[in-house]
């Protein structure tokens, strides 16, 4: 009978990105802000295009009155998303300082 080895757990994102003289732990933490810093970008590009097409709307520029309801349901979605990450994270670390040492 013969046996095969287990393969070894890898991460899940690559981090020998590191600056030499950078820690692992500041470069997750980058990673982390950079996730968050994405979601934040998305929200106001989202909602500076529904902005821009509802303005087109009012001015009789556009000829697609539904790219406006695509472009509201997108800026509600992306809001949607970062809040429940923010609450997500918000739970994790209220539970992490719930563990007693």
């Amino acid at each position: 009978m013969e046996f095969t080895p287990i393969a070894p757990i890898r991460p899940l994102f690559d981090t020998t990105e590191a600056q030499p003289g950078q820690s692992v732990e500041s470069t997750g933490a980058s990673m982390f802000a950079n996730v968050f810093q994405s979601a934040i970008d998305n929200v106001r590009q989202t909602n500076a295009t529904q902005v821009d097409l509802e303005y087109k709307l009012a001015t009789g520029q556009i000829d697609n009155p539904a790219d406006v309801t695509l472009a509201i349901s997108k800026a509600a979605t992306a809001a949607e998303l970062l809040m429940q990450m923010r609450n997500k994270v918000l739970d994790a670390y209220n539970e992490i300082m719930r563990i007693s040492l």
